[in-house]
């Protein structure tokens, strides 16, 4: 997961977007595909392979931010007669169009996963699929990988299936317009069920430890001609629909585990020093943490609307560092199977129009849930989808580091020698006049160095702005 998301609401500076190019260039990020993969994408948009199976029927829908056309997945919710729940979930099936060793194929291993900027992003593959042909749009006949998984009064799976289907979405649905149906009572069975079926998985995931961390992004928000840095905060519709993407990676998991054959998205226990660290910059936000309290329940506690919260909330992220993918083959136990924050085992499987193991995971499901044997492409790719999946972690790791501190930067330059209020998060400890501080406002994270005397760990401190120039400078204070 991201140190943090941005995203753009009001039109960002020239500085800024000067910045981002040269960040571009600079990193080396892919720009625009090559003519012979367009044209393999065109030819397979015309004619991709189609199921048999057919899955129109079935009223789906998607939920995604407004404007989102790379749409990976859509639902439908339902009762089941006798008691419990059944969850259909339709996962876009970009095998049907990538032939394996293709030029479509060599550039989604070279570009592993979609890479996110706060004045666009750069797609895996290439939109007349990601937006056109495999999303799965509203009043489009698109093929899929149709999961079905039943569950019991409490949210427990019972059974578990998935197939290669032709499906129809009937709705393009958004978080805010999903909040508000659901708030005022207008939403339908499907719909609604979302909040039920959401709200049991939130209590199974709290009876096992797991922690979903409701992540507010940074907006960089347009306001009284001039820029400012804001949180956003998700919404419950975030979280429950977050909820059956990951009942989804959980039953994929099982499904590989249960064939002997996989990859698993995996996570270490956080080492203590980490949870320590963020014990400190729980005194400094004002946050109280008892210490019988454990981490996850401190989590499930606070409300990412109050800025406090938000930050630390933010600083969690670090805790999520260290994922990885782990491969395995005839049988044996992967080591290590379990994904620390979801506290179970875990693969991504729900977003291939993003990421490239997805594709190869769904595979690995199909012919797990059809007690036969994965296809040779995807055996001969497993052995170094971990290695090549990691290149693209960290790529995407930087990108998101690096944009960060611009728009800091970008936000900051006019006000150079100004002071700020803010909290002493960390202090390094080989020097403990420098650190970390997390401003009041704007939600800006920063260093902080320079003073004569140890930062005051935990306590309020005024700080003054010493350098601030995107391309050039991070924000950098000094205390004041």
């Amino acid at each position: 997961m991201p140190r943090r998301q941005i995203r753009v609401t009001g039109a960002a500076q020239a500085s800024l977007r000067t910045a981002l190019r040269a960040l571009r260039t600079e990193l080396a990020v892919p720009d625009a595909f090559p003519p012979a993969v367009l044209a393999e994408a065109e030819a397979a948009a015309r004619s991709p392979r189609l199921p048999e199976r057919d899955a129109t029927d079935l009223p789906l829908f998607t939920i995604d931010p407004p404007g989102s056309t790379d749409l990976d997945q859509a639902m439908h919710l339902a009762r089941r007669a006798g008691g419990g729940y059944r969850v259909h979930y339709a996962i876009a099936d970009v095998a049907a169009f990538v032939t394996p060793g293709g030029a479509l194929d060599e550039e989604a291993h070279r570009r592993v996963q979609t890479l996110y900027f706060p004045d666009g992003r750069v797609p895996l593959h290439p939109a007349v699929l990601s937006e056109g042909a495999a999303s799965l749009l509203p009043d489009r006949t698109v093929p899929a990988l149709l999961w079905r998984i039943d569950l019991d009064a409490d949210g427990r799976p019972t059974a578990t299936d998935v197939r290669r289907a032709l499906v129809r979405s009937r709705a393009r649905l958004d978080y805010a317009g999903v909040q508000q149906r659901l708030d005022e009572g207008t939403a339908g069975e499907p719909l609604s069920l979302l909040r039920e079926i959401g709200t049991l998985r939130e209590r199974l995931e709290a009876e096992r430890g797991g922690i979903s961390l409701q992540v507010p992004e940074q907006e960089i928000v347009a306001r009284d001609h001039a820029y400012h840095l804001e949180y956003r905060a998700p919404r419950p519709a975030d979280a429950w629909n977050a909820q059956i993407s990951l009942l989804t990676g959980m039953a994929a998991a099982d499904l590989m585990t249960a064939a002997g054959t996989g990859v698993l998205r995996t996570l270490p226990t956080a080492p203590d020093g980490a949870v320590a660290r963020l014990r400190r910059s729980a005194k400094a936000l004002g946050i109280t943490w008892p210490h019988h309290v454990s981490y996850a329940a401190l989590v499930r506690s606070l409300d990412p609307h109050d800025t406090r919260h938000a930050a630390f909330l933010q600083d969690c992220t670090t805790l999520l560092r260290g994922a990885g993918y782990t491969v395995f083959t005839g049988g044996d136990t992967p080591v290590p199977a379990v994904h620390a924050a979801v506290a179970d085992e875990y693969t991504h499987c729900t977003a291939p129009l993003r990421r490239l193991v997805d594709r190869y995971a769904g595979e690995l499901c199909l012919a797990a849930a059809a007690g036969r044997e994965p296809p040779g492409w995807v055996r001969e790719a497993l052995p170094g989808l971990p290695r090549r999946m990691a290149e693209g972690s960290r790529r995407a790791g930087t990108v998101e580091r690096e944009c960060v501190d611009l728009v800091e930067a970008a936000l900051l330059k006019d006000r150079v020698g100004e002071v700020f209020e803010a909290y002493v998060v960390d202090v390094r400890d080989r020097d403990p006049a420098a650190g970390t501080v997390h401003l009041e406002e704007p939600a800006v994270v920063a260093r902080v160095e320079g003073g004569p005397d140890p930062l005051p760990l935990g306590e309020r401190l005024r700080v003054r702005l010493t350098q601030a120039d995107p391309g050039r400078a991070k924000a950098l204070f000094v205390p004041a």
